[in-house]
């Protein structure tokens, strides 16, 4: 098929894909294999020479994993994917692949908590600074860019906090500074294409709504293949390469040559690939989630709805919501519903906002979002209890706040759920 003539539905179901040529398997199988033999001496030569593509070793390529990337790349619109192990490993392989000691890259505030922590904690120790600056005001980017910074980095839809941001006007202020726009798109896939607005560079945590099950990690590195690496000082992509003879990424390989770099240089080195089975179970989610993502975001907005008019709820965070600071935006970029998670202010502080997390008997108490069951969690005291308090409110995570990841049930069984748990509180 030819990807680009389809929407994405379709993609979603066929895209990377073709009955096996020896079989005649209509479902991609699973090649769980080490590695590759090759035709002959000359095949081994040119494919560690990256004169010619073909499997090697699954470290660096496999199959199975090959159709998931193409997928990916066909419904976010880019030149082509990089899987990985989950998606801490997909946001550091992005930025390691083209940063070097002394840079710097500037990131929204609006976080998981585990990207934060990379950032402010882990990233300093590799020779890499982070700062932040209100998600929510593109001014607060061009304030605190720096000769040394590298990047800007933003989550499609905040998580927890649900804000959006401007993807347009931050796309433009990285241009003007010659340095590429990374988008973190786990929550809203489906929902939205950041390389539409202006991103060079998509990451995921394909464990959440792409496999959409809970069952399989993984990560995936899209690139939009827009960005000109020439045109700003990033000597890890345009240097040659002694490891590859001395290549020049941008030179032998054009506008995928951030992708290829990841993988042959930074995924070669370090490791961070993906198994085999999980592609198969994260190919197999990505067929429904067209479906899944609407059905998530219907139920959302009937809870979010449901829970603004509760007597013990002191607010509701939710994009659909007119209420909610960034709905205007919501409704400009995300084409495809507002989302699946809803946050809620419980009255009283964090004793009730906890108390919400054990009452519940169909929410699932647990620190993940993206499953098709609906699951709940207090971040404050979880996901980002390690954050100082300021940055823990910048991210949106207050005490009395409780993330509630809408599932795929009947909308009137959650309300029922969670009216039952409020009134025992």
């Amino acid at each position: 098929m030819t990807d680009k003539t389809y929407r994405q539905a379709t993609l979603c179901v066929h895209a990377g894909a073709t009955p096996d040529p020896v079989t005649r398997a209509r479902t991609v199988p699973i090649y769980q294999t080490a590695a590759y033999v090759f035709k002959d001496s000359r095949q081994a030569k040119n494919l560690f020479a990256l004169k010619e593509t073909g499997n090697i070793y699954t470290r660096l390529n496999n199959p199975t994993t090959a159709v998931f990337e193409e997928r990916v790349a066909a419904i976010e619109g880019g030149v082509g994917s990089l899987a990985t192990a989950s998606g801490m490993a997909a946001i550091s392989t992005a930025i390691l692949s083209f940063t070097a000691l002394g840079d710097e890259i500037l990131s929204g505030d609006k976080l998981y908590g585990g990207t934060h922590e990379l950032f402010s904690q882990t990233f300093p120790k590799l020779g890499r600074t982070v700062s932040f600056a209100d998600a929510n005001d593109p001014s607060a980017f061009e304030n605190k860019i720096t000769e040394k910074t590298r990047g800007i980095f933003v989550e499609s839809i905040g998580n927890p906090g649900l804000d959006i941001p401007d993807f347009d006007r931050l796309s433009q202020i990285a241009h003007e500074n010659r340095i590429p726009f990374i988008v973190d798109n786990t929550v809203g896939v489906g929902l939205t294409r950041p390389i539409d607005f202006g991103a060079d560079i998509v990451v995921h945590s394909a464990t959440k709504y792409i496999g959409g099950h809970g069952n399989s990690m993984g990560g995936v590195i899209t690139d939009a293949g827009t960005f000109d690496w020439d045109s700003g000082t990033f000597p890890e992509i345009t240097e040659p390469d002694e490891s590859y003879g001395g290549i020049c990424y941008p030179k032998q390989f054009g506008n995928a040559a951030f992708i290829v770099k990841a993988r042959a240089q930074f995924m070669r080195d370090m490791g961070p690939c993906i198994s085999p089975f999980n592609s198969f179970m994260l190919l197999t989610g990505l067929e429904t989630l067209p479906l899944r993502i609407r059905k998530h975001s219907e139920n959302a907005q009937i809870v979010a709805e449901f829970l603004t008019d509760h007597p013990k709820i002191e607010w509701v965070s939710y994009p659909g919501l007119s209420s909610h600071p960034s709905h205007d935006r919501a409704k400009r970029y995300l084409t495809g519903g507002f989302g699946p998670i809803v946050g809620v202010g419980m009255k009283g502080g964090m004793k009730p906002a906890s108390r919400l997390t054990e009452e519940v008997k169909l929410f699932s108490h647990l620190a993940n979002i993206g499953d098709t069951r609906s699951l709940i969690v207090h971040p404050a005291s979880t996901t980002h209890a390690q954050l100082p308090e300021t940055e823990r409110e910048a991210a949106g995570v207050r005490d009395n706040f409780v993330r509630l990841a809408i599932g795929i049930e009947d909308p009137d069984d959650l309300i029922e759920d969670l009216s039952e748990a409020l009134k025992r509180i």
